[in-house]
């Protein structure tokens, strides 16, 4: 059965995702240290603290990791000795500060001449645990849809985002493939939902977990020749 629905992860897979969340956390940092003083060196420790207290009193902040990265600097904020109205503007306005510091991606050159042919030829849609925004990206023209955990209330590898993006595209789970570089989010939670999954490997690293994926590409720009291989082989 041919392809008909792609549907991409994103940070990681489109891009590196390490660089633009450190850079997005210095910039955040930066910001802080000029306008909010009390805050001071607020200790890692203390951060990784608030984070596992909001996610016991409330686990679906799990999958909503703007909202829960928005609440964490709230208690920080707040626990250096910011009242409530203040700490809440606060926090606001800090999130922009790393959530627009966390769009400022580079593509490999690869990507984009790989998606505008993959847009010729299929559906694509995107499926992320993450906040990155394919429209601030200005990438929305190539994906029919984007899915977030956050938007969902829950991330990959659970079924649910992967049976959206069948419902989303109209088209069965037999004529899909999903593409990321995570075992178990991205391969087996697309597998298990009855997609294909091709893992995207740059760093040539050996397999080693449970299962296999469908297919391997170590550059994006490998994707079209594979698909039309499996076109081939019906």
């Amino acid at each position: 059965m041919s392809i008909r629905l792609i549907t991409f992860d994103l940070d990681d897979t489109l891009w590196q995702a390490a660089p633009i969340i450190q850079g997005a956390e210095t910039a955040l940092r930066d910001w802080l240290a000029g306008n909010a003083p009390r805050l001071g060196d607020f200790p890692i420790e203390a951060l990784g603290a608030i984070r596992r207290m909001l996610v016991e009193q409330e686990p679906g902040l799990r999958h909503r990791i703007s909202e829960l990265r928005r609440r964490i600097l709230f208690h920080a904020l707040n626990d250096a000795g910011y009242p409530d109205a203040e700490a809440h503007a606060l926090a606001e306005e800090g999130f922009r500060v790393f959530l627009d510091a966390r769009h400022a991606i580079e593509l490999e050159p690869q990507v984009l001449p790989t998606l505008e042919w993959l847009a010729n030829h299929y559906i694509l849609g995107v499926i992320t645990n993450g906040n990155a925004d394919v429209r601030r990206l200005g990438l929305a023209d190539y994906f029919r849809f984007a899915l977030c955990a956050e938007d969902l209330g829950v991330g990959k590898p659970d079924p649910q985002p992967f049976r959206e993006a069948l419902r989303l595209a109209e088209v069965p789970a037999g004529q899909a493939v999903h593409v990321g570089d995570h075992h178990e989010d991205d391969i087996f939670g697309a597998q298990q939902a009855g997609l294909r999954a091709i893992w995207y490997n740059p760093a040539r690293l050996t397999w080693q977990h449970a299962g296999q994926p469908d297919a391997e590409v170590h550059d994006l720009g490998e994707l079209p020749r594979l698909l039309l291989g499996w076109q081939r082989q019906g």
